[in-house]
């Protein structure tokens, strides 16, 4: 792999570093909602536009996909209208796509989807850059609390969509299309952003080798094995919780009460994980957290079933800490870890897709549900095999040299 990445830019003097803080926070708020409010409403939608469980699958499946296909262009866009601007745009954008597949049928459910999958994909590469380049020596707490906002919003989008649907007429579309006000607040907020300046002359670096290096090939299945059991929580454990007698708002409030039980776990796993020689037990014990949540809604009896989204929680949110601080991890340099996580996010959501559409399948083909616990255990020992060796307190083998002008 030969890849151009621009180094981070020398950061202008904060004069309002608490705009900048809170402008990051509420942008991560808006990367994880047009995902997780679809989940407790999905029931309702596929009534009333007469979606199969297949389709349904597609639905979950699309914007996850989106987030890999779409992951590339963010430095391509970056380099060329710079990377608070493409932030801000790319906000209106979700907004757009929040909007679309609220309205035009079943056309606009899915063309809606696709926007904001894609949207979502965009902003979610170029946040960890401006993270680093302008708190460089808050780094760690600043990506700890913009991988809290991500578990926040994505917790509010989970709990709340059905009790705003029905509060707003009963109507799925308004508790869907709700969720672009808080895009286009935060695109308010970011505005200011847009008018930094920073350095232009920023060295090109060049990056070999990285397609050919089983290391990176490692963290690039962990990312996207552990994300699609991630989606598949966010796009169908409300329905397996409803089909086990929850109703749909309860359901709902127990994907948000899992989903917030990842913010402790997401800021302490990678602190934890680097206490040891490597990351290898961190991520054998999160997996099988995750795993036994997971088995433990599908299965366990009903009564205990507030018990295993917490389990489940704690599992996914250590993991996805962890999947993030091993792309810094195998890295040497900042350049090596800008084009990682490029690979990582780009195939690895890729990936990812493909579980939600799994259980889509899984469920249509069987009527049931008990089932997809083969799409959980595959998916879960692959995880493991690849966080494994991706664990390793190793480096990816590759050649990193500026580009000369």
């Amino acid at each position: 792999m030969s890849a151009p990445s621009v180094a981070a830019a020398s950061p202008v003097t904060l004069h309002r570093p608490w705009l900048l803080l809170l402008g990051l926070v509420l942008v991560a708020l808006n990367l994880r909602p047009a995902l997780s409010s679809m989940a407790p409403l999905l029931g309702q939608v596929s009534l009333s536009l007469g979606l199969s469980s297949a389709a349904a699958g597609l639905l979950t499946t699309l914007p996850v996909l989106c987030l890999g296909l779409f992951a590339p262009l963010a430095p391509i866009l970056s380099r060329r209208f710079g990377a608070e601007r493409v932030v801000a745009g790319i906000l209106l954008l979700l907004a757009a796509g929040i909007a679309l597949r609220s309205q035009f049928g079943v056309i606009g459910l899915f063309a809606g989807s696709l926007v904001a999958g894609a949207s979502i994909g965009i902003i979610g590469v170029l946040l960890p850059g401006i993270v680093k380049r302008d708190f460089a020596r808050q780094a760690g707490t600043m990506t700890g609390v913009y991988t809290m906002a991500l578990c926040l919003g994505a917790a509010l989008a989970a709990g709340t969509s059905v009790p705003l649907a029905q509060y707003l007429d009963n109507s799925w579309a308004a508790g869907l299309g709700i969720w672009l006000v808080p895009a286009l607040l935060a695109a308010l907020v970011w505005l200011p952003q847009t008018q930094a300046r920073h350095d232009a002359k920023a060295q090109i670096h060049r990056v070999r080798g990285l397609l050919r290096d089983p290391l990176a090939w490692q963290v690039t299945l962990f990312m996207g094995l552990q994300s699609s059991l991630a989606y598949i929580v966010f796009g169908w454990l409300p329905s397996i919780l409803i089909s086990r007698g929850q109703t749909p708002a309860e359901a709902g409030l127990m994907l948000s009460v899992s989903i917030l039980i990842q913010l402790p776990s997401a800021l302490l796993a990678p602190w934890l994980s680097t206490r040891g020689r490597d990351q290898r037990l961190a991520v054998v014990s999160l997996m099988l957290l995750t795993l036994i949540g997971l088995f433990g809604c599908l299965l366990a009896p009903v009564g205990g079933l507030w018990g295993w989204a917490v389990v489940l929680g704690l599992g996914q949110g250590g993991m996805f800490a962890v999947a993030l601080t091993l792309i810094v991890l195998r890295s040497r340099d900042a350049h090596v870890a800008a084009n990682l996580s490029s690979m990582a996010q780009g195939f690895g959501y890729t990936l990812a897709s493909l579980g939600p559409l799994a259980v889509g399948l899984v469920h249509e083909w069987t009527g049931g549900w008990n089932a997809v616990g083969w799409v959980f255990a595959v998916l879960g020992a692959g995880a493991i095999i690849a966080g494994w060796g991706a664990a390793r307190s190793l480096h990816v083998a590759v050649i990193s040299e500026p580009v000369k002008p």
